[in-house]
């Protein structure tokens, strides 16, 4: 595996794999890796014939008063995880590489409206410094494919909607979120979990579980479901940010065109902030009924 911080010297490397004919796939993290991040590493391989996987914490996310500072920084144990999963290249940019002339003077890319609702109305900013941030690593690695998880399905929302609006000749594939045995998806920041509170989290995911399955049942009173889910988790001693029953496909209230409802929600559990999501297809295809996803 060859590692650079140099964007010239990673994308000349790129340019000879690129002349052989071969496909390039990206993987784009902030490092402390887990679980979820080496399956989208293993996706990624499947997908291309060369995996190229970032490590960048990307200050421009980040709001005045979250944990740019505190974010765990892994590097050592990192780089020998990627090295076990066969990954080509790794680029791990510092923030003056991204940002020369600083994050103020910085172009910025934005997605409107999807990036304004849900984590983007407690998050003022923050999808704007994500797009920024994907838009320049997409312009530097040139990937042909790039795996997002679906955990973060807003951000891969906007991703997605940000790659068609600017005709990007990028794939973007989402995989699956990755689980712990009791429900709780994979997250860098669990870390930031005491015991105690690691033992109340996953109530978060049964949460949605039990919505999804109240709407599979015939159940259409969304607003009462929303609001009977943020109330438990409050009981529960989490601080909800939002428990949403959303279209999937554009973010916005269901009608009677959606295909397929998403139920997301974030929350905030001691010092860290829990995001979640599950999905429900309205299309039967089969006598068995609604396609749930996890």
């Amino acid at each position: 595996m060859r590692t650079y911080a140099n964007i010239q010297q990673l994308q000349n490397a790129l340019r000879e794999r690129r002349s052989q004919g071969q496909r390039i796939a990206f993987v784009p993290t902030m490092g402390n890796l887990h679980n979820g991040h080496i399956d989208l590493v293993r996706r990624a391989r499947q997908l291309a014939d060369v995996v190229v996987v970032s490590i960048f914490v990307n200050p421009l996310q980040f709001g005045p008063r979250e944990d740019l500072d505190s974010y765990p920084r892994t590097l050592a144990a990192d780089k020998e995880k990627l090295f076990a999963e066969g990954v080509q290249f790794l680029f791990t940019p510092e923030v003056s590489d991204i940002y020369p002339e600083g994050m103020h003077l910085h172009t910025q890319v934005q997605v409107p409206d999807l990036s304004e609702t849900l984590c983007g109305s407690s998050r003022p900013g923050h999808f704007n410094g994500v797009t920024t941030v994907v838009n320049k690593l997409f312009n530097i690695v040139q990937p042909d494919v790039a795996v997002f998880g679906e955990k973060d399905f807003q951000q891969l929302s906007i991703i997605r909607k940000m790659v068609r609006d600017l005709c990007m000749p990028v794939e973007v594939e989402g995989v699956a979120t990755v689980r712990d045995a009791d429900g709780l998806a994979k997250s860098s920041r669990n870390g930031y979990l005491n015991d105690q509170e690691r033992r109340l989290a996953p109530l978060i995911h049964e949460t949605l579980l039990s919505c999804r399955e109240a709407i599979a049942c015939g159940f259409d009173n969304f607003l009462q479901l929303e609001s009977h889910a943020r109330m438990q988790l409050l009981q529960a001693g989490f601080e909800p940010d939002y428990f949403a029953i959303r279209d999937a496909r554009t973010l916005r209230a269901v009608t009677e065109e959606t295909e397929e409802i998403a139920i997301l929600a974030a929350a905030r559990l001691g010092r860290t902030r829990l995001i979640d999501n599950v999905r429900l297809s309205l299309n039967p295809v089969s006598d068995w009924g609604m396609l749930a996803s996890p």
